[in-house]
């Protein structure tokens, strides 16, 4: 099969919105934190993109996308070695025994730069458990042994065609389970073994939450449409469904809000569509748009229910990272397997709602199993880090803030008595 030029160009265009994902959850984020941890949370996103892309280029995409076993790939991409301009990307063998390729109408280097970006993005988001305290030493070790250890392996079972989940029946259009979920409950781990922060402190600046929330939703499109694969009718409807999925989650979500603490806010505006965004990113491509109001209402109150579940439990997921991508990539998991319809995609499966129970019975096992794996493998590598060395900055650190201890700067010029300082000099005598 020949490169198709507009697959390719969309394909281009797609990794270039999901790679500004990252600068947009920095600003989602950063937005969230006190004054005191606006540019350490900002380095999280940022530094991610940059450490991250050296893991994915020298053993990361073999990992996901080498033949490998059932569990893992091999090295045979590892340096992008085979990965080049020509359409043979991703060999599998299927059940005969024949060697054919996965990816045949665009480069192979562009599956692989797309891939790339959802790699970047992916540990980021945990960054939202663990800030204001976390050492930025603790962090870059984490993200490069979690990536490696755990986003590779999961990736590897859902996408690869030898992967046992996807042998299995499971499906997952663009990472409900790879990206969200897995994330999300190692997200909820670490909340729970830094513990507590000493000062919390209300977002310091909302209007660079929406912001950032914006340039998500933006750049969602590539997310999701992207994973098509090409410039096609399946992209145009994951586009569809994931605008109409972040707008009724939104709405859902301030209602909820509004109901249960009297106002509907920004941050729940912002919080809300994004849940949408988390919830259908496993259905976009697998379900019809009518479907997707369904599953954008049911997921802006669920991820709101589970962002409150931290007020009771006593964990504190500083900024919504397993209430929004945990529990929403999980929940978007199993409603694939109750909303999904194969006349949509003809690689898809009916859901339990069209008269199939197979399909949310493979993404049970899947995403319970990929969510169990997640936890562990998180645990065991924040206690190695915290045995060598060291997961959190110290009380008298974190209560100066982040920025000035950890980067040496600070995201806001103030003069000795605290003020933001005078942008016009005192005229001269």
């Amino acid at each position: 099969m020949e490169i198709n030029q507009a697959d390719t160009a969309w394909m281009l265009i797609s990794a270039s919105l999901v790679l500004l994902m990252t600068p947009g959850l920095a600003l989602f984020y950063g937005g969230m934190v006190s004054n005191r941890n606006v540019l350490s949370t900002f380095m999280h996103s940022f530094f991610a993109l940059g450490i991250l892309t050296l893991q994915w280029v020298l053993i990361g995409y073999s990992l996901c996308f080498g033949k490998g076993n059932a569990f893992i790939g091999d090295l045979s991409y590892a340096f992008l070695n085979h990965v080049g301009p020509q359409a043979n990307g991703v060999l599998y063998e299927n059940a005969d025994g024949v060697v054919g390729p996965f990816i045949t109408n665009v480069p192979h280097i562009v599956f692989c730069a797309f891939q790339m970006m959802f790699a970047l993005i992916t540990p980021a988001l945990i960054s939202g458990a663990v800030a204001e305290r976390m050492k930025f030493s603790a962090y870059a070790l984490f993200i490069v042994l979690w990536s490696t250890l755990v986003y590779d392996p999961i990736a590897h079972w859902i996408w690869h065609p030898q992967g046992w989940a996807f042998i299995d029946g499971s499906l997952d259009f663009a990472g409900g389970l790879v990206v969200h979920a897995s994330s999300g409950f190692a997200a909820l781990v670490c909340a729970i073994v830094l513990g507590k922060r000493k000062r919390p402190a209300p977002p310091h600046n909302l209007p660079m939450t929406l912001l950032g929330a914006g340039l998500l939703w933006f750049g969602w499109f590539g997310f999701n449409a992207g994973s098509a694969v090409g410039s096609n009718g399946l992209a145009a409807t994951a586009l569809m469904n994931t605008h109409i999925a972040a707008a009724a989650a939104m709405i859902s979500w301030l209602i909820v809000e509004a109901i249960k603490h009297g106002k509907p806010t920004a941050l729940g505006a912002a919080s809300g569509l994004v849940a949408g965004l988390v919830v259908i990113t496993p259905c976009a491509g697998f379900v019809s748009p009518q479907s997707s109001i369904a599953i954008g209402l049911i997921g802006g109150v669920v991820c709101f229910g589970g962002v409150m579940l931290k007020s009771k439990l006593g964990y504190d997921d500083a900024l919504d990272a397993f209430g929004v991508h945990g529990v929403g990539g999980f929940t978007g998991s199993i409603l694939l397997g109750i909303f999904g319809q194969a006349a949509w995609n003809s690689l898809g499966k009916d859901g339990l709602l069209f008269g199939g129970s197979d399909l949310l019975i493979a993404n049970l096992k899947a995403t319970a199993a990929g969510c169990l794996y997640s936890v562990v493998v998180t645990f065991v590598i924040l206690k190695l880090i915290e045995k060598t060395i060291g997961l959190r900055v110290s009380d008298e650190e974190e209560s100066d803030g982040c920025d000035q201890v950890i980067h040496g700067e600070s995201a806001y010029s103030e003069n000795r008595t605290g003020h933001l300082a005078d942008a016009i000099a005192e005229p001269a005598e």
